[in-house]
């Protein structure tokens, strides 16, 4: 069994040493390479990462490398199995998802995604709406009425729930992966010549990545596609505080995300 999950980053950090994690330094066209797997080879969409983000090394997996299980997380995001208590004082590295805990995983389960993040007092399109542009979702929507109209009823489902699985990350089958690159890619490269983004900023620009994270839970949910939830770690400290105040400052005062926290 061939497990390849891809570490999207695009610049040197520190790196899980498991065999199955492959670093791929995304966005690499034009760029002085870091030492990683470059997204620019072969059939690739690398020129693009500044709106598809971690979508480019997603897609250069897709079009170049063989493995019977794919996945993909970020250099400062991974899965864990570790319960929140026991991670107390450990050393976050420590807790990331060992190669053999994941053959053990999908054994069981042809789809792991992120334990769902809840917005609690928002909708996924309203928190979508509020922090981002609304133009995005009814774009999208327009193109999945228009070429696989049998996923619209689906999109709206996810759109109104307030719930959902986020960070665009996942260890899925082979025939799984193939089939949701299918189906996602052709909708990011509709909208992404609909929407005019040069009046955004680096971070709102990066729209297509956010869609995605979206279209996910949109082609699970329309599939019926069983799948088990684990924890996300993050590997530097989350800035809770700043986010809240972003949060609360988009909802009530129209402040759309200016950077990540």
């Amino acid at each position: 069994m061939k497990v390849e999950i891809i570490v999207a980053a695009h610049k040197e950090y520190q790196m899980p040493q498991e065999a199955c994690y492959l670093p791929v330094q995304v966005g690499k066209y034009g760029k002085e390479p870091i030492g990683y797997q470059g997204d620019d080879e072969g059939d690739n969409i690398s020129e693009k990462n500044a709106l598809y983000c971690e979508l480019t090394g997603m897609y250069w997996m897709w079009k170049n490398t063989q493995a019977d299980y794919y996945g993909l997380v970020h250099y400062r995001r991974y899965f864990t199995v570790v319960p929140p208590l026991k991670r107390w004082k450990k050393d976050p590295f420590s807790l990331i998802l060992t190669e053999r805990q994941i053959k053990r995983l999908v054994k069981k389960y042809d789809l792991i995604l992120p334990k769902k993040r809840n917005y609690i007092i928002e909708t996924i399109a309203s928190h979508y709406g509020h922090t981002h542009y609304p133009e995005h979702l009814e774009e999208t929507k327009n193109i999945i009425r228009e070429t696989c109209p049998d996923y619209e009823a689906a999109f709206e489902w996810v759109m109104r729930q307030r719930k959902g699985h986020m960070f665009n990350m996942f260890i899925m089958k082979k025939e799984l992966f193939d089939q949701y690159c299918e189906w996602l890619f052709p909708i990011l490269r509709q909208l992404e010549h609909r929407i005019d983004c040069s009046k955004y900023n680096a971070f709102q620009a990066r729209y297509i990545g956010r869609i995605s994270e979206l279209l996910l839970n949109v082609w699970v949910h329309q599939n019926q596609i069983p799948y088990h939830e684990i924890p996300v770690i993050s590997i530097e400290k989350v800035q809770w505080k700043k986010k809240i105040v972003s949060f609360v400052k988009a909802k009530y005062f129209d402040k759309k995300y200016e950077n990540s926290f």
